[in-house]
């Protein structure tokens, strides 16, 4: 009896006590149910994201909106690596001041989102529930977990809840995958179809492009302004264009590599 007992628990969890919310962000873990505090957000400061405007003053405002209790959007912010989408979620966040709840959930624990969000349901605070880097493959049914929660399902998703998603991909399949749905399907429009469907979900689609090289010294500027480190533009641009050539690439997260080597030959903390 105390083997099946365990057996019904694995598969059915007790629902997760609620947390007292005095942090301002938490993790989702499951097995078991539960939301850990985090006791300091890893945030860029929101004028040190470069080249990404448009985005950043849409996002800041819709989150801003549902902060306040007005209608506001879920959000897929999708587009090229390294270009700051979730350091973007995480600084609109605290633009939205304090009483909003920052939620990370891994894409692993999009089946017990449901129960997370039975939790959150009927409480005093607003939750922004973020997912980085959220893509499915073959074969993957999480995205399935998903849909009910952008659109809502039956119950309907809780006035007090958002949701922010972070991806390579504008339709979180991998082009292929799309691909071979059109040519070994059945009826290949509604294959593709139900694929693609989970995107249209978003109200809103925030792209993000490859910064130019104008943008990308903007970047180690801002950065090397805000923690003090002394360099002339002209060092600055040959050490800046040469990292990014050794890394194939220009982007936000390329821009911070250099600042970190360039902040630790100069003995300097970047904190």
């Amino acid at each position: 009896m105390e083997r099946i007992a365990q057996a019904l628990e694995r598969i059915s969890p007790p629902p997760a006590d609620a947390p007292d919310w005095t942090a301002d962000a938490y993790i989702w873990q499951t097995a078991p149910d539960r939301l850990e505090a985090v006791p300091q957000v890893s945030r860029v400061p929101l004028q040190l994201l470069v080249g990404i405007g448009r985005a950043r003053d849409i996002l800041v405002t819709n989150t801003q909106q549902f902060a306040k209790g007005l209608p506001a959007n879920n959000v897929l912010l999708w587009g090229a690596r390294g270009m700051g989408k979730s350091s973007l979620v995480k600084a609109a966040h605290a633009e939205a001041g304090q009483g909003t709840v920052l939620i990370e959930i891994l894409r692993e624990d999009l089946p017990s989102i449901g129960r997370l969000l039975r939790l959150l349901r009927g409480t005093q605070r607003r939750f922004l529930l973020f997912c980085d880097d959220l893509s499915f493959n073959n074969d993957d049914a999480h995205y399935k977990s998903l849909k009910a929660v952008l659109d809502g399902g039956i119950e309907g998703r809780p006035e007090n809840v958002i949701f922010y998603a972070t991806s390579n991909r504008r339709h979180l399949m991998p082009r292929d995958m799309i691909e071979n749905e059109r040519g070994s399907a059945i009826n290949p429009a509604e294959a593709v179809e139900e694929k693609v469907s989970l995107s249209d979900r978003f109200g809103l689609w925030l792209g993000f492009h490859a910064c130019s090289q104008d943008e990308f010294l903007e970047m180690i500027r801002g950065y090397c302004d805000q923690y003090g480190l002394a360099i002339d533009d002209a060092t600055l641009r040959a050490e800046a264009i040469e990292w990014q050539q050794t890394r194939g690439s220009r982007s936000g997260r390329v821009a911070w590599q250099y600042v970190t080597d360039l902040a630790g030959r100069q003995g300097i903390a970047l904190s």
